[in-house]
């Protein structure tokens, strides 16, 4: 089932999609129990959720709401460098697997959700795409072996981690590039791990204002998606509501000859065939 986060007449909620036309509003059932999405994954509440939303009769259109980040207030957002080998050769460097993956952190206000604003900031117009996809942690674990990964992930989305690349290549450290306000964009929606196979190859494709600039499959990752939660968990616990961003192909804006950053009124589009298409319009941040 896919499951999002939205404002529905001024008040933040969370539910099911419904026949991908509808929103089901769990909050008024569950929401003493899970305020939100996270608190639901965390609490186990998702299958009692689904059951719900299956036999509700109140339906909110799709159309009718503002999309939110899929977890709002996630602990942690690791994201993951160089993790396809067409982006790693466009850098500049050399692929190994037996290297440790990149790692780096989002923090939570860096981000936006479907059809939200990505915004260019004042001090920089270099905002470049970075189509992925995020795994959200459904079960706690620390030291988690990799033949053991798929249980603990809850579910997939869209993410777009848009990054300021003057700001991220000004230093070794690239923090500051990653978390401006409203540069990572995360949605629409969470599909359920149920729905997806374990090791099922996705494919990824980022579009530009119609045109497509990235494409891969996920059979392509360097460091695989048990392989990254079992790495990430050794150092520290994955908690429910963890995002993972798995890493972005090649063909960024930057590395292109001219670059090509995004402007205010661009459309760029992050899709993935089992997932959906996460769509964000581009606006200057006022100063």
């Amino acid at each position: 089932m896919k499951f999002a986060s939205f404002l529905h007449q001024g008040t933040a909620t969370y539910g099911a999609v419904i026949d991908d036309q509808h929103l089901v509003d769990l909050r008024p059932a569950l929401g003493a129990l899970a305020p939100d999405l996270q608190s639901a994954i965390a609490q186990g509440l998702l299958d009692k959720a689904a059951t719900l939303a299956r036999a509700a009769t109140e339906r909110i259109p799709l159309d009718t709401v503002e999309f939110l980040p899929v977890i709002g207030r996630p602990a942690k957002i690791v994201c993951v460098g160089l993790n396809y080998a067409d982006h790693v050769r466009e850098t500049g460097r050399q692929v190994t697997q037996q290297q440790a993956p990149t790692l780096f952190l989002r923090v939570r206000n860096s981000q936006a959700g479907h059809g939200q604003a990505l915004l260019i900031p004042p001090e920089s117009p270099a905002l470049d795409f970075e189509g992925e996809i995020a795994v959200i942690i459904g079960k706690p674990g620390r030291r988690i072996a990799e033949s053991a990964a798929w249980a603990h992930v809850a579910g997939y989305a869209c993410y777009n981690d848009a990054s300021i690349r003057d700001w991220q290549t000004a230093t070794s450290q690239w923090t500051a590039g990653k978390n401006f306000a409203r540069t990572g964009a995360f949605g629409p929606w969470m599909v359920t791990a149920d729905e997806i196979r374990p090791d099922q190859v996705m494919t990824l494709v980022t579009r530009l204002n119609g045109e497509e600039v990235q494409r891969t499959t996920t059979d392509l990752l360097i460091h695989s998606i048990p392989s990254l939660i079992a790495h990430i968990s050794c150092f520290t616990e994955l908690e429910a509501g963890d995002v993972i961003v798995t890493g972005t192909p090649g063909g960024v804006g930057f590395k292109r000859q001219p670059p090509l950053y995004m402007r205010p009124g661009d459309v760029v589009e992050v899709e993935v065939d089992a997932l959906g298409v996460l769509r964000n319009p581009i606006e200057a941040e006022m100063a």
